[in-house]
């Protein structure tokens, strides 16, 4: 009943009303990114969903698009703004996918919707992180985000596919919220975000 009924109507009005609440945090926020990304406060890419269905995705965009001689964008570290390591450290560039959630796209918790490219590396098992909406944030989130591999992160994926109900949900907006607050998992250990997924 939680997984196909209940589930999405909790995900539209939490997410309409954290919008409502939080429009003092995102005009400043948004004003920021606007002087420090030449006038691209949000970044747009195309992620695949449930069932690998391709959809856009919103972020506040907190790299700019500074490149090389050799015409290629420069590194992570180097693209990240002060303002986007500020936004990023908060968790607050994920915010807008709060529209996604209320468009259909996504939930508040589910496995995060990677990119497209991956899609032909996964293992069998590793594809039934699809099976269901993908969230902003979910169990690999707040068991170590960046900070944790490739395979320990779909491990949790899974587990997450195969154990959701509306308790879990609620423990992993809570624990969400104290990642947010002690600003853990940010980083891999080689990159100021997470290394590419490479197949295993």
């Amino acid at each position: 009943m939680y997984r196909g009924f209940f589930k999405y109507f909790f995900d539209v009005l939490t997410a309409i009303s954290a919008l409502v609440i939080l429009i003092p945090v995102l005009i400043p926020i948004t004003i920021l990114l606007l002087i420090a990304n030449n006038g691209k406060p949000f970044f747009f890419q195309i992620r695949p969903g449930k069932n690998g269905q391709l959809f856009k995705i919103i972020k506040f965009k907190t790299m700019n698009d500074k490149r090389g001689t050799d015409g290629q964008l420069l590194s992570d570290a180097v693209r990240l703004t002060p303002v986007g390591a500020f936004v990023r450290k908060t968790s607050i560039d994920e915010i807008p996918q709060l529209l996604n959630v209320i468009n259909g796209d996504m939930s508040l918790i589910g496995p995060r919707p990677l990119l497209p490219e991956y899609l032909p590396l996964y293992s069998k098992e590793q594809m039934r992180r699809h099976e269901v909406k993908p969230g902003i944030t979910g169990w690999a989130q707040v068991n170590g985000r960046n900070a944790i591999g490739w395979d320990q992160k779909f491990k949790l994926d899974v587990w997450y596919v195969d154990n959701l109900n509306f308790l879990l949900d609620l423990k992993i907006i809570f624990l969400t919220i104290k990642k947010v607050i002690v600003k853990e998992g940010i980083s891999s250990d080689t990159s100021a975000t997470m290394e590419k997924f490479t197949g295993k």
